[in-house]
Order: structure tokens, then C-alpha cells, then sequence
């Protein structure tokens, strides 16, 4: 089956967007992002799923194990799969401090180096998203798990706060490949079935909130940001020889994180990402 990316990349171009992404992501501290913002969305996933002793888990672009190390503290054996080495070792950094065992694998989420009917139960939790041919990691976390095996997700939506996050970026950063789909598609109900079609048996669809809670006002969320999430931490190196541009993006970014705080103007900050969570049961 021919995806989307391959008929809108030449192999060359699609190995430069991987690299570039890899590198991207490697940027920061996400470890430090995850553990501080959205830590919680392991252990929710692993209880979705069910997630128990004696399966066999896949975790696709892992992170820093948020999924993978809480299923694997579960009791099942795990693999963790990820782009980018750096989160693979911060990851395992923090599964040996924990007395944690889990296996630790570099790959692309549009072509994974597993079998097919692999796993009983593949997860991603804010990860497979970011990848920009939907349909081909949708084939492939489909292929990988077993019959009657499970699928769960986390997606940000496309009427959530991420949606203005991620458009506040989007207009300062280059263009992505032809044809990318956005992040925030992978939280809309209709295209979440589009992608999966038939090939599931049952297909659970629950809009939810995250709240990402830091201290310090705005500014100091901006910050954060800054300092530790790889897609923001590149977009101001790239724009560095830029001083007007990267004026109106500091301009835009604290007006973004200023108007949509919950909490209090001087911090603690709050704020809300709407989701999916979604949860399948492959046909049988």
C-alpha cells in the first residue's frame, strides 16, 4: 500500500524530514517537559487499556517512557519505540531508577521494525501525532497489534488550546512537508475512525482535559517552554538571526500563555489541553 508521505516525498526529502525531526526532538529537556506537564498521561493510558502482567506492550514515540515505564511497572513486558536517541536514553535513565526493565528501540512510527500481530497492547500517547503521514502510522499500529489486541491513544483536539498552541508556532516555523497533516487532526472523532475503518472491532472516543500547572506567572511558562520542548527550543534558534521576527514571536507566545491561564496573573499558572483518549479493539 502506497501512504500518503511516500507519494509526497522523494526518499531523500523523507530522510532529511525524519533527521531533522529526530534532531528537533532531541532538543531541551523533555524529559524534564514530560515529568513536569504531562506525566499523568501514563498511568491514565495504561489503565484505559487495561494494560497488565503477561502482555506484551508497544509504546510508539515514546518520549521518555510516560507510557512504557508505568506499563511496565504494571507487570507486562514492554518495548518503547522513539525517534530521537536522546529521549530513548533519558528514558532509560529513568526506568533503572526505578528498578524498572523494558526494551528501548529507536524507530519511526510510519515504519516500524516489528512484526506483524506483534503486541497485545500498542500505545501513544501524545507521540505518533506529531508524525505527518497519519494514515501510515495508523496502518502500522494496527499491523503490529494482534487480533482482538488493543490500540490506545492520546490526541490533543483540534478545538482545544493545542490547536492555538500549535498555530501560534506554525506561522513563524518553515512550512512542512507537502501534504503533512496537523498534530491536532489525531483528536477529532471522525478522523480517528476515517484512519482505523473497519479494521477495529470497537472504538471507545472520550474528550477529556490535561491541566498543565507550573509556578511563576506567564512569562516564566514561556520559559519553561523555551528551555526544555524540542519543537520550541529549534523554531527560536532558527529565527535567532532574526530579531523582528523572534521579537513578535516572544510578543505572541507570552500574549497566548497570558490570556489563557486559569490561575492566578502572578502563578501559579493553569492551563487546559482538551484531548481524545482513544481506546480500540482490533478485529479479531
Amino acid at each position: 500500500m502506497m501512504t500518503q508521505e511516500s507519494a509526497w516525498l522523494t526518499d531523500e526529502a523523507r530522510r532529511e524530514a525524519k533527521a531533522a525531526a529526530r534532531t528537533m526532538w532531541g532538543l531541551g529537556d523533555y524529559h524534564r517537559f514530560a515529568t513536569e506537564l504531562v506525566w499523568g498521561f501514563g498511568p491514565e493510558l495504561v489503565a484505559a487499556c487495561g494494560i497488565s502482567a503477561g502482555q506484551r506492550v508497544l509504546d510508539v514515540a515514546a518520549g521518555t517512557g510516560n507510557v512504557a515505564i508505568r506499563a511496565a511497572e504494571a507487570g507486562a513486558e514492554v518495548v518503547a519505540s522513539d525517534l530521537t536517541p536522546a529521549n530513548l536514553e533519558a528514558g532509560a535513565r529513568e526506568a533503572c531508577a526505578r528498578g524498572i526493565e523494558l526494551e528501548w528501540v529507536e524507530a519511526d512510527a510510519e515504519a516500524l521494525p516489528f512484526g506483524d500481530a506483534e503486541f497485545d497492547v500498542v500505545t501513544s500517547a501524545a507521540g505518533v501525532i506529531f508524525a505527518p503521514d497519519h494514515q501510515a502510522v495508523a496502518d502500522e499500529l494496527l499491523r503490529v497489534c494482534r487480533p482482538g489486541g488493543t490500540i490506545g491513544m492520546i490526541n490533543f483536539t483540534p478545538e482545544g488550546l493545542a490547536a492555538e498552541f500549535f498555530d501560534l508556532f506554525g506561522r513563524y516555523a518553515p512550512p512542512p512537508p507537502p501534504g503533512a497533516l496537523p498534530p491536532v487532526l489525531w483528536g477529532s472523532e471522525s478522523h480517528v475512525r476515517e484512519l482505523l475503518g473497519d479494521r477495529v472491532a470497537s472504538l471507545e472516543l472520550t474528550r477529556k482535559q490535561a491541566v498543565e500547572k507550573l509556578g511563576g506567572g506567564p512569562s516564566d511558562y514561556c520559559a519553561f517552554y523555551k528551555a526544555t520542548f524540542g519543537p520550541v527550543v529549534a523554531l527560536y534558534g532558527l529565527l535567532a538571526d532574526e530579531p523582528g521576527r523572534l521579537g513578535a514571536l516572544d510578543r505572541e507566545f507570552l500574549e497566548f500563555a497570558t490570556r489563557a491561564n486559569l490561575g492566578e496573573p502572578e502563578g501559579p499558572v493553569e492551563y487546559h489541553y482538551e484531548y481524545l483518549l482513544v481506546v480500540a479493539r482490533k478485529r479479531m
